[in-house]
């Protein structure tokens, strides 16, 4: 019998123990070479932490909130497409863990399981991702069957205009299950002998016309705040909040999108600095620990989304295994917090983090 997992890196093995091959690479895979996957991680360990003593750490709150919404610490969950290929109970499993966990889930437009099917499953506070499709009549259909059900905010993920070059899910010839949120909507049968059904699929129905007009375009059609997923550089930031959106996400679609992208980490602080606290960015790519959390923090970010250890936990033990992923980075932090002089969210500052390139010009 496998030991207990200590920390969020151990999952990953677990995971590959249970998973067929086609669908562990699916999860962990990223664009063509892989640098920006491995930068996402990498980027992090060359962040150095500067504690601050003497400071009384003997309560730590972690909680914090998002657009109104209070949360148990910063820590959200991704959008990750097809939780039923990790566990069978799907993102009903996974929505019922962020509520244990009284944190935010953001549900994905690519899920196994339905709008109405997750937001029946448990009361909880969840995020709906949306991508847009050439027929737009699709992706306002599902905007407003999540508005229906409850959900607080639209996730609008900005960096898919085609879909990038998966090298291992086109030699594995990955295959998508039916995705039911759009049976009777549109057609998912596609040839995929060339690779990737995923590939074919999404050249057949994203919608690469989408510009920054189209954001009006959606905000006509919901009453949600529109947050807006996939920004790297102040530029975009400083557009995202012209064209008046809710949140940022500063992130590279987990190194799956354009490779030689640069890890977030190193461009979180130039989006938070354009945005200049008008509306909160949020972070992912590349968190797996509670310091790594600490470090986001500290650089700007209200929170960090964590996508592929939850993919992790949910294929090793389901529901319980993504609870415990959250409960184990949620630990981490608390213990980084106290051992660097921080009592709350609040207390986490600029100070507390130096980058490489300050330790460099230190040495000069």
């Amino acid at each position: 019998m496998a030991p207990e997992p200590v920390n969020v890196n151990e999952f990953r093995e677990l995971a590959r123990q249970v998973l067929p091959k086609m669908y562990y690479d699916f999860y962990t895979g990223g664009a063509e070479d892989e640098y920006t996957l491995k930068q996402n991680i990498q980027a992090f360990q060359r962040i150095m932490l500067r504690p601050r003593v003497l400071v009384d750490v003997c309560k730590i709150d972690m909680s914090t909130t998002l657009l109104g919404y209070k949360i148990s610490a910063p820590i959200m969950i991704a959008p990750t497409a097809m939780h039923q290929l990790a566990h069978p109970e799907g993102e009903v499993a996974t929505a019922r863990a962020a509520a244990a966990s009284n944190t935010i889930m953001v549900m994905s437009f690519s899920s196994t399981c339905t709008v109405e099917e997750v937001a029946s499953s448990c009361n909880a506070v969840r995020f709906f991702q949306l991508y847009v499709f050439k027929r737009r009549d699709v992706s306002a259909q599902l905007v407003r069957r999540a508005e229906r059900s409850g959900f607080k905010a639209i996730v609008l993920t900005v960096d898919t205009p085609r879909l990038g070059r998966r090298e291992a899910d086109i030699k594995n010839k990955m295959i998508s299950p039916p995705l039911k949120n759009f049976e009777g909507l549109i057609s998912v049968e596609v040839d995929s002998d060339k690779g990737s059904n995923l590939e074919a699929y999404a050249k057949s129905t994203l919608d690469d016309s989408l510009c920054w007009e189209d954001i009006s375009w959606l905000k006509s059609i919901t009453k949600l705040p529109i947050l807006i997923k996939g920004v790297l550089t102040h530029e975009d930031a400083r557009k995202a909040v012209e064209v008046g959106v809710d949140g940022i996400v500063v992130s590279n679609h987990g190194a799956r999108q354009l490779d030689y992208s640069p890890p977030t980490i190193s461009v979180l602080e130039e989006v938070v600095q354009a945005v200049r606290g008008r509306v909160p960015v949020l972070f992912d790519g590349g968190v797996r620990r509670g310091t790594d959390v600490f470090k986001a923090l500290a650089l700007g970010a209200k929170a960090v989304l964590i996508g592929r250890p939850v993919i992790y936990g949910l294929a090793a033990m389901g529901e319980t295994g993504v609870k415990k992923v959250i409960e184990m980075l949620k630990n981490e932090l608390e213990l980084t917090m106290a051992l660097s002089g921080c009592p709350s969210i609040e207390d986490i500052s600029r100070s507390h983090v130096r980058m490489e390139h300050e330790r460099l010009h230190s040495m000069l």
